[in-house]
């Protein structure tokens, strides 16, 4: 499998596209001047405790006060361990206004930006990642990624791990750790060690609510955490950061910076590339299968719906493999989709009814095979009594929908507008108001050139029967199609 990394960068916005086997799987935007927040390390000073909801409201210095929930608050790790080794017995979580008091100030990291109404979500549990490590310093434990499958290597990594690093503070050894010296190890952990050091000095000089520690850009972040070995090549489109990315690329290992490709010639390398489609599709409510199948994406802000149907695909003469083998592919194509849309939180499935059991259980293991792809972790629950499939995905920032388009104006995100004879009654029941409460005679009613072509004619459809009144229609292109507009028509002042 051929695997790329096309890096676009310009004055408004950079785009990353993973690329394999020519295919987009997964995209990234990020606007300049709007970075992502999560993993920023903030100082910040407790505005609320409410016991009531186990949390508390913490001003960092954005819009809105950030969300801290009392699970999320790290205490001291003593309570854990027993007889020196930690224990796996879950401790209940203290109440939050033994932990927290209105007016402290406190070390934060965000962990989920705001959507829509809610503030961003913090947790006082630091992660430091760097390329092969994640430094935890507020815990003390080493780990290793579960991508990491090798048991000797785990066990080689681990053993590293713990005669390096300074007590009380945890590791996990990333999967671009594997087959890493001591050598390697030991100096990238004194790197985040050092940088730790920083922000707590930060934090002793700077007063809250202040910024400690800012994470990455999005081209480096895509060096650090999606340039691996497994990527035959990084085009990017910019001198400047072709430069920087194959020096960050060389530390990390000499054949990484010859992959590097600088691909500044072109105008616009992703519609070179078309790979302006690809994102055009990622708005699209229909997605369409090869075999003549689709889904039907619909978000919302506590979860996302995804609905799975036959379509074209008539299969062979036996209904229920063809009803498996839709869903078998609808379940490789969610799973690209959520990678993405980078679509996240709870998502529902509604695959077409399977009577047999096994044949639930092969679409459930296409879906999990094709999710360990992703590099954002997911878990799938299972299937419901109702025959939906629950799914949660972890959520940290704004999905592509989210960050390339806004509500509609016209209809305030709901999806729809008023049909035109809906508007039609409407306009007829003011109207009749009108005749009711006014002493005029003549007025003139203005409509959607849509919604006056509805009524084909037939004017009684719209204009209550009254011998005494006259209504005049009128058509307007440039009204929205749930509007219109009723006035008395008025002749030298004077109303007729």
């Amino acid at each position: 499998m051929s695997r790329d990394l096309v890096v676009d960068i310009n004055p408004y916005q950079t785009r990353v596209a993973l690329m394999e086997d020519g295919c987009v799987n997964e995209l990234l935007i990020e606007k300049r001047g709007h970075g992502r927040l999560v993993s920023n390390i903030y100082k910040g000073r407790v505005q609320n405790v409410l016991p009531g909801m186990q949390a508390a409201f913490v001003d960092i210095g954005l819009e809105r006060n950030a969300f801290l929930y009392a699970g999320d608050i790290q205490i001291d790790g003593n309570d854990f361990v027993f007889n020196g080794k930690p224990t796996d017995v879950k401790m209940p979580i203290p109440n939050i206004k033994d932990m927290v008091k209105p007016g402290q100030e406190i070390i934060v990291q965000l962990a989920k930006e705001g959507v829509g109404t809610k503030g961003a979500r913090i947790t006082t549990n630091i992660t430091l990642p760097i390329r092969t490590l994640v430094l935890m310093p507020t815990v003390n434990y080493v780990g290793v990624s579960r991508r990491i499958e090798d048991d000797e290597e785990r066990t080689r990594l681990k053993d590293i791990l713990e005669s390096i690093k300074p007590e009380n503070l945890g590791v996990i050894v990333r999967t671009a750790g594997e087959g890493k010296s001591r050598e390697e190890l030991e100096r990238d952990l004194q790197f985040l060690v050092k940088m730790w050091n920083r922000i707590k000095e930060n934090s002793k000089r700077m007063s809250a609510p202040c910024l400690l520690h800012e994470e990455e850009s999005l081209v480096f972040r895509t060096v650090r955490d999606m340039f691996t070995s497994q990527i035959d090549h990084l085009y990017i489109n910019d001198e400047k950061y072709f430069e920087k990315v194959q020096m960050v690329a060389n530390i990390n290992s000499p054949e990484l910076g010859k992959r590097v490709v600088l691909y500044d010639r072109l105008p616009d390398m992703f519609d070179k590339l078309n790979l302006e489609t690809a994102i055009d599709d990622a708005l699209t409510r229909k997605v369409w299968f090869k075999n003549g199948g689709y889904i039907i994406i619909d978000q919302t802000e506590a979860l996302t719906t995804i609905d799975v149907n036959t379509g074209k695909y008539v299969g062979t003469d036996n209904l229920q493999e063809t009803i498996t083998q839709t869903n078998c592919e609808a379940a490789v194509e969610i799973a690209r989709q959520l990678r993405i849309r980078d679509i996240s939180g709870i998502i529902i499935i509604d695959f077409i009814d399977m009577d047999e059991l096994e044949d639930k259980e092969r679409v459930i293991n296409a879906l999990k095979e094709e999710l360990k792809k992703d590099r954002t972790k997911s878990t799938v629950l299972g299937i419901t009594s109702l025959g939906l499939v629950e799914m949660t995905r972890k959520k940290t920032r704004h999905c592509i929908d989210n960050t390339l388009r806004v509500p509609c104006p016209y209809c305030n995100g709901d999806g729809k507008v008023l049909s035109p004879e809906t508007v039609l009654m409407k306009a007829r029941k003011k109207l009749r108001r009108c005749f009711e409460s006014e002493n005029m005679e003549l007025y003139e009613l203005t409509l959607h050139p849509s919604v006056a072509a509805y009524m084909d004619g037939d004017e009684d459809m719209v204009i209550p029967r009254n011998k005494d009144k006259q209504v005049v229609i009128k058509t307007d292109n440039s009204m929205h199609v749930a509007e219109f507009k009723v006035e008395a028509i008025v002749y030298n002042n004077k109303k007729v």
